[in-house]
């Protein structure tokens, strides 16, 4: 072998090691990153204020159900089913599943709604070894809505959807299919996952390293999800022209402003989407879903704390806290969630006057 022909050899093998090792190496990164969301092992006792408990049996019954995702069963629950006459399908944000959401899913509920939600792969009570990658929640979502297409439960309601997080990304994406949806309202939802990979790098790896694993993490997001990976939030919003609104902390870490669909209006062309920042002291990933008076109160109970507010909340909601806190810690941001049904209802109305 001519001495050109094995320099070139060489360089080719090494080169192919070096992606191999890359590739392996941003397989591990993702696959920590993407792990299960479980429930807190307490969650369905009476002692803790997270989640639906078996003393919310008597006032807020649900259904469970199940429905195929993939390769995947999910576990779902209707809520409200006694409501016939409109449907919220509800997706979670990302590290557990719909149950901390459930109090205000329950005062939707309360008012007329019947809310569908689940949890989605790799996720609270539904089987899989992960999360799998940023775009799975609109796969879910998708199959969601195609298994409430079908159920004789929900298929002739008109439906909106709600999401957080993970789920507000899906509640645009999702938009990209074709289902008959009569508005979406995103909370702290991303509008391209590839942003907030290299987000999620830099948090791990910081920027330098999140600049050389780049080119690695995009392609192991197409490998994952194939003709979906490069399915984003503002493309689907456009696609459908149907009311929306985006509702963003201004001080979230978690997904950062910047990266919010309520940061792409530049490029959003449909007319009847609405942009609603969250400002102040409770403006972060999550918190603005509690009442003021929880926050306030969860903040003076832990003052001296290093933890965020949102990492107080989540020591507190798996306290043993007494009756009195249980109450308090499942109050909900009642003004945000009026504005939001009344943003429902417009819709609903606007499309059967």
């Amino acid at each position: 072998m001519k001495p050109a022909v094995k320099a070139v050899l060489g360089v080719t093998c090494a080169a192919a090691v070096l992606f191999a090792a890359a590739m392996a190496g941003t397989a591990l990164i993702m696959k920590a990153q993407f792990r299960r969301g479980d429930y807190p092992l307490d969650r369905s006792s009476e002692h803790t204020a997270f989640g639906w408990y078996p003393a919310f049996a008597a006032d807020h019954p649900r259904v469970k159900v199940e429905f195929p995702s993939g390769d995947l069963m999910l576990k779902g629950w209707i809520y409200g089913a006694e409501n016939t006459e409109k449907l919220i399908v509800f997706a979670h944000g990302i590290g557990s599943g719909h149950e901390a959401y459930v109090n205000q899913l329950c005062w939707f509920a309360d008012r007329g709604w019947c809310v569908f939600a689940y949890d989605a792969a790799g996720s609270g009570d539904s089987p899989g070894n992960s999360t799998v990658g940023l775009v799975q929640s609109a796969l879910d979502l998708h199959s969601a809505l195609t298994f409430a297409e079908q159920d004789p439960r929900l298929r002739d309601m008109p439906k909106v959807l709600l999401g957080h997080s993970w789920g507000g990304y899906a509640v645009g994406v999702v938009l990209n299919f074709d289902h008959d949806i009569k508005a979406a309202a995103s909370l702290s939802g991303y509008a391209y996952p590839l942003e907030m990979l290299d987000q999620g790098a830099v948090n791990v790896l910081g920027k330098t390293g999140a600049k050389l694993i780049r080119p690695f993490a995009a392609l192991y997001n197409k490998l994952v999800f194939g003709r979906y990976a490069g399915l984003n939030a503002v493309d689907g919003i456009n696609k459908a022209r149907i009311p929306f609104l985006a509702v963003h902390g201004e001080s979230d870490e978690f997904v950062l402003y910047s990266f919010g669909i309520i940061s792409q209006q530049d490029k959003i062309t449909n007319p009847y989407a609405e942009f609603e920042p969250i400002t102040g002291d409770f403006s972060h990933h999550n918190d603005y879903f509690h009442s003021e008076e929880c926050n306030r109160y969860v903040q003076a109970l832990y003052s001296g704390s290093d933890a965020s507010q949102e990492e107080l909340l989540g020591m507190f909601s798996n306290s043993h806290a007494d009756d009195a806190d249980k109450a308090l810690f499942r109050a909900v941001n009642e003004p945000l969630l009026e504005q939001i049904d009344a943003f429902y209802e417009q819709a609903l109305h606007r499309q059967n006057p």
